[in-house]
């Protein structure tokens, strides 16, 4: 993507929080962002970071850890939705189109980067695509019934890589 960006002369906003940041505060929490520099704090979102735990996104992966991790990895998910919603309200300009790539888990069911960026931008139109894997591709399941806007479904069977 940078590559085509670069290519067509399209700009290209870096949007995601710094990967030792986001495991600080998974070991910390989100007083552990306090610590950064001034210079660090430019990139990422404001702080205090807004956090909203009962959020049903949040509340499923600490339910699918098993409590591993305890109640800082909804807290490290948030602070990258929050760097990611942040930037990308940062970056929008009236009239266009801002396209955002992302892993789905930080826009499923209108969550994640979406919470924080309508938190800054009331206003802003959203729209989202995520794919999930199935056996049955002529019938979307239940669990993912209004996950986006546009859903891709493909064969769970599907090579994925990472």
């Amino acid at each position: 993507l940078v590559d085509f960006a670069k290519e067509k002369k399209i700009k290209f906003v870096a949007a995601n929080i710094p990967r030792r940041f986001a495991s600080q505060v998974y070991k910390q929490g989100f007083e552990a962002l306090n610590a950064l520099t001034p210079q660090e704090k430019t990139w990422i979102a404001p702080l205090p970071i807004a956090y909203d735990a009962t959020l049903p996104g949040y509340v499923a992966m600490l339910e699918m850890s098993g409590g591993h991790g305890g109640d800082n990895l909804p807290k490290a998910q948030a602070v990258k939705d929050a760097t990611m919603g942040y930037f990308i309200a940062q970056n929008l300009v009236a009239g266009s189109v801002f396209i955002h790539y992302n892993g789905t888990y930080h826009s499923d069911n209108y969550e994640g980067i979406n919470w924080y960026l309508k938190k800054l931008k009331p206003q802003v139109k959203i729209v989202t695509i995520a794919a999930v894997s199935q056996k049955d591709l002529d019938k979307l399941e239940a669990e993912h019934l209004n996950k986006a806007d546009f859903i891709i479904v493909v064969d769970e069977d599907m090579t994925k890589t990472r």
